[in-house]
This record gives C-alpha cells, structure tokens and sequence, in this order.
C-alpha cells in the first residue's frame, strides 16, 4: 500500500470537488491542469503537520503551492472545498 495516498483524495471525493476549483476547462485565465496535485498537495502538507518548505518536491515549489494555498483561501475556495468534503462522515 502507497503510504501517501492516505494524504491524497479519493476519486469520488475529487470527483465532488473537481467543479468548484479555479482553472478548470471553460474558465475565464488560465487553466490549471494540475489542481487535483495542487489540493492533495495541501492535504499532504496539513495532514503530515509539516512546514511548506518541507513539503515533498513531487509536488513542486513549496513558495508556489504556498502562494496558491493564501490565493484561495482568500477568495473562498477552500470555504466551499471543505463544505463539500464535511457532507461525508467518513473524513477525517
């Protein structure tokens, strides 16, 4: 078993969220073809209690993820993220 996947989301738990994210196709700017790395990037990094620069290189530059991460937060897309993803008991 993949250690990092208990990080990561699941399929049907992206599959919730997938629309409500930035950048996806048909969007005004600039897509983001990497958003489901992205999130499980910041999941990672929250779920391991670990500071941004020590987050694994696989998901890119910790100042980048960081800055997308405040990016959100401040326009409210994690507020709506989370809401979808509290509707299931099952997470953590």
């Amino acid at each position: 078993m993949n250690t990092n996947r208990r990080y990561a989301l699941t399929d049907s738990q992206w599959e919730r969220i997938k629309d409500l994210l930035p950048g996806r196709a048909g969007c005004v700017g600039v897509t983001a073809k990497n958003n489901r790395l992205f999130v499980d990037a910041v999941l990672y990094r929250y779920r391991a209690g670990i500071p941004w620069r020590d987050l694994p290189e696989r998901f890119g530059d910790f100042r980048v993820v960081h800055l997308r991460h405040m990016r959100w937060s401040k326009s409210g897309v994690w507020e709506r993220v989370l809401e979808v993803l509290s509707q299931d008991a099952d997470n953590e």
